[in-house]
């Protein structure tokens, strides 16, 4: 079975866009794979149970089919940080209980599972630990989604060398362009790719049509993929 967690440099830099995505491009190549939203914040009562619109999107992008609860097993309402949220209606977010649903999403019998994170990297699930810290202790590979606008370059230098600094497996990185209007792309995107300690997987480019991954090699690669 692969793993991996895709994370991103902040808030919208579109980790559900690119998951959505990487679920399509392996059900293309006929991949069994499902995504996992852990956390999420936002949620709407739906079918009398709180639900979330990325999660929703990933269940559809899947190959793999599960209930709603063992996609998003910490699902609330406001849209503010999930570890405040948790505190507001009393629930507690452990990294043995992310690990418990995790074991959930193991049994439908994918492939490759592709868990996105919550808002960046460094996102606090309770008064002590980190969603990192979970993936650290999953020893989960991890895909970053540098949203490309203005600041990516300092979100996503940071970002890197966190992950170094705790020994985190970072396969790659892609670039999602989030601002149609960006000044100097091209110039940014260079940049990155020169200073970013890990190998470019993809590139998605800002598109009102249907969006596609520009892909490389590594991805492949990475995920196992065959052509």
């Amino acid at each position: 079975m692969k793993e991996f967690f895709i994370t991103g440099t902040d808030t919208d830099a579109g980790k559900t866009h690119v998951t959505s995505l990487l679920l399509k491009l392996l059900a293309q190549h006929k991949k069994q794979a499902i995504g996992f939203k852990p956390l999420a914040a936002g949620c709407e009562m739906a079918f009398d149970q709180l639900v979330n619109a990325d999660a929703l999107i990933l269940m559809e992008s899947a190959t793999v089919s599960a209930k709603y609860d063992v996609v998003n097993p910490f699902a609330f309402a406001p849209p503010i940080a999930p570890h405040i949220a948790a505190e507001k209606v009393g629930v507690s977010i452990t990294v043995d209980k992310l690990s418990d649903a995790y074991k959930n999403v193991k049994q439908q019998g994918a492939d490759i599972i592709l868990t996105e994170g919550a808002g960046g990297w460094a996102l606090p699930i309770n008064k002590n630990d980190y969603l990192y810290d979970w993936v650290k202790a999953e020893q989960m590979p991890v895909i970053l989604v540098v949203g490309m606008k203005l600041g990516c370059l300092n979100h996503a230098l940071l970002t890197a060398a966190h992950m170094q600094s705790m020994g985190i497996n970072c396969v790659g990185w892609i670039a999602n362009q989030v601002d149609k209007n960006m000044d100097e792309y091209q110039a940014n995107l260079d940049s990155l790719k020169a200073r970013l300690p890990f190998p470019i997987l993809a590139i998605s480019p800002y598109s009102e049509q249907t969006p596609k991954l520009q892909i490389y090699k590594t991805l492949l690669s990475t995920l196992s993929i065959n052509i």
